[in-house]
């Protein structure tokens, strides 16, 4: 009778702690999210500055300006890291083009706000890929837990679903843009 009370007694105790670790997992998946999050948004408010300094040079070259206003538009609506990641690819390649545009234009090159939203989104970027990188191993390890026996069989009954790597499609757009116009 101890015998079979102590097997239950494990078994609960087993159960308990690969629950709460499934949950610890899938809160360091959630607030992995939230932290890229934050450092899209930083970098979401810098770009109307940004094309605000631009203008004022390049008032012309409205296209480009669009282009990059609606490709923000585009990730600040994006939801998941699917559709996350679709939306930084076109955001990336309208900021590269407005960054072509200082290579026309010297004069923009040397204004003091367009050289401190340059060294911003720098250090944004930087951020970035350390977010993405961390949210992908977070998410690699509850991938893993909701895979492996047992814990598999509590991920299942409880809901746990795999989650999505913030994977970019591009082979180029694996790196920051480069924003050295020095």
């Amino acid at each position: 009778m101890w015998i079979a009370l102590i097997i239950v007694a494990a078994i609960v105790v087993g159960g308990i702690v690969m629950y709460n670790g499934l949950v610890r997992s899938r809160v360091r998946v959630d607030n992995a999210w939230a932290d890229i999050d934050v450092q899209l948004k930083r970098r979401y408010d810098l770009i109307p500055n940004l094309i605000e300094t631009v203008k004022g040079y390049a008032a012309h070259e409205k296209d480009t300006l669009e282009a990059v206003i609606q490709a923000r538009n585009q990730a600040i609506s994006a939801q998941g890291p699917e559709q996350q990641a679709a939306a930084e690819n076109a955001l990336t390649g309208a900021l590269r083009q407005l960054f072509a545009l200082a290579e026309a234009y010297p004069e923009l090159r040397a204004v003091e706000s367009f050289t401190q939203f340059q060294n911003t989104l720098e250090e944004i970027e930087g951020a970035v890929q350390n977010a993405r990188r961390y949210f992908n191993a977070v998410v690699r390890d509850y991938n893993t837990k909701t895979q492996v026996f047992p814990t598999n069989v509590f991920a299942g009954a409880f809901g746990f679903t795999q989650r999505e790597f913030f994977a970019l499609e591009d082979e180029d757009e694996r790196e920051a843009p480069k924003v050295d116009f020095g």
